[in-house]
């Protein structure tokens, strides 16, 4: 699929007769109909940021609708006297964006519209806007605060480990679905094993095996809607077997700790180090159990070292259980894998993954491998939760995951990845001088600590006045410690990156 297209059905007028009857009107001869754009607007340099901010806001407000196609490029370059190679870059930067799709003889299509800043009602929208905002980070942040920020309309959206949608591989997807649906026979479509088919945990089994240094045999996996149901799932097992709480990192992610305390489990915090979770504090706590990212831990994007998990090893040998939560470690950008902690000690550790980071978070399906001692209870546990995992996309997903598209697919995200990570480097030494960034040779965000020291939640309210979504690192501490920001770069194009992490720098000045 080609990033513009030159149909001839699309939008815009003949360009031969564009310059002479603007003149004949006593308009400007570098104008278009289309948008009513005007080239006497454009800047002396960045003509393709130009072009590409005024179509990004038309679709935006509405103008132009999903469906609708933009000129062909070179009907386009005619009427603006622009040179044809500003009009296909300002498209590209749109595709690459997923608001427009090539679409061969059907044109430049919008296929998405990017979110639009809340409106307010208020005679002052600004002042509205930050009061508003404001409400979301006052006081402790409670269990319906992730939904109300998703619900929040953000110009800019920074969330952390919001992968990029619009990179979603809908053309393979298809063929897998297509592939399947031939093949389906009638018992298929019954009820299924709730562990999952057969055939989604043996490629499970099989990526698990090339990707993080795990193996294990495909009984050994239970397919479950995300990592989140693998927690919801481990609550009354773990409390039956005598355990009342869950040791966790800290600084460590919000929502688990969220659902750990909506399973009735004591979440006592365990600091983190640039080795890792500390293993000495970790034995102070007295707990049995421990949740972990030790790949690339949430938020500080610390890995851990290898002596740090010889020492968690040890801890685990003399009788303590590890929850692995692998959310994002195929996302390596600066450094050599690392391998899981279940491929090290199997008896011990429980491990989690999920396709929400490498996909979209809408599959809902994940895997969970439990030490053998869990497993009979844990499948219980899916059985009795739901039957199972919807079959069809269990096996289209297996099917991705067998002929490679999957891993194509990652090759494409990591170089992606990479130019948006890198964009938001270079726009935080430029905005926000000073402030050390966290966590860049993996995942799908950075952690940015700064100075002065003013509290991150006002930060957040006053980035979201502006129009830029992100989350405080206070919402994630239990301990007390330096104010930050938890910034996700996979979702947004390098432009709309640097116009996010510029309004952040704004926001810091004037509350300094």
């Amino acid at each position: 699929m080609g990033l513009v297209n030159d149909g001839e059905g699309a939008v815009g007028g003949s360009a031969s007769a564009a310059a002479p009857r603007a003149a004949a009107d006593g308009l400007s001869p570098y104008g278009s109909d289309f948008l009513q754009l005007d080239a006497g607007e454009a800047p002396g340099s960045g003509k393709a940021d130009w072009l590409a901010r005024r179509l990004r806001q038309a679709i935006a407000d509405g103008r132009l609708a999903v469906g609708s196609r933009l000129p062909p490029t070179r009907v386009l370059a005619a009427e603006l006297r622009l040179s044809r190679g500003v009009v296909t870059e300002a498209y590209r930067r749109l595709t690459e964006d997923g608001h427009v799709e090539g679409r061969r003889r059907g044109g430049t299509v919008v296929v998405a519209a990017p979110s639009a800043p809340p409106a307010a009602p208020s005679r002052n929208p600004a002042l509205a806007a930050r009061a508003d905002s404001g409400k979301l980070f006052l006081g402790e942040p409670g269990a319906d605060v992730f939904d109300a920020l998703r619900a929040t309309r953000a110009r800019v959206d920074f969330t952390p480990g919001q992968p990029d949608l619009a990179a979603f591989p809908r053309a393979a997807w298809l063929r897998a679905e297509r592939a399947v649906l031939t093949e389906l026979s009638a018992e298929n479509l019954g009820y299924g094993d709730p562990r999952g088919t057969p055939q989604l945990r043996r490629a499970v089994a099989g990526w698990l095996a090339r990707s993080r240094g795990i193996r294990v045999d495909p009984d050994d996996v239970l397919i479950v809607a995300g990592t989140a149901q693998a927690l919801t799932l481990l609550h009354p097992v773990l409390r039956a077997d005598g355990i009342d709480g869950i040791a966790v990192e800290d600084p460590g992610s919000l929502g688990t700790r969220q659902h750990l305390l909506n399973g009735a489990l004591a979440t006592p915090p365990v600091p983190v180090d640039d080795d890792g979770v500390r293993v000495d504090a970790l034995r102070a706590t007295g707990a049995r159990v421990v949740l972990l990212t030790p790949a690339h831990q949430f938020p500080t994007g610390v890995v851990m070292s290898g002596e740090r998990r010889r020492e968690l090893l040890r801890w685990a040998e003399d009788g303590g259980l590890i929850l692995e939560d692998d959310y994002d470690a195929e996302h390596r950008y600066d450094r050599p894998p690392v391998p899981a902690l279940r491929g090290l000690l199997a008896d011990q550790v429980c491990y989690m993954g999920s396709v929400s980071k490498l996909l979209a978070p809408a599959l809902r399906t994940g895997w969970l491998v439990p030490p053998p001692r869990y497993r009979e209870a844990l499948t219980d546990a899916k059985r009795f939760t739901d039957l199972g995992n919807a079959v069809l996309p269990q096996l289209v997903l297996a099917r991705l995951m067998e002929s490679g598209d999957l891993e194509r697919h990652l090759r494409l995200l990591r170089g992606r990845h990479r130019r948006r990570r890198d964009a938001m480097i270079d726009a935080i030494a430029e905005h926000l001088p000073g402030a050390v960034v966290h966590g860049a040779a993996a995942g799908l965000h950075l952690t940015v600590t700064y100075t002065p020291e003013v509290p991150d939640t006002e930060l957040a309210a006053a980035a979201l006045a502006r129009g830029v979504k992100c989350q405080p690192l206070s919402w994630h501490r239990q301990i007390p410690g330096r104010p930050g920001l938890v910034l996700g770069y996979a979702a947004g194009p390098p432009g709309v990156i640097a116009e996010g992490v510029a309004a952040l720098g704004e926001a810091l000045r004037e509350l300094a």
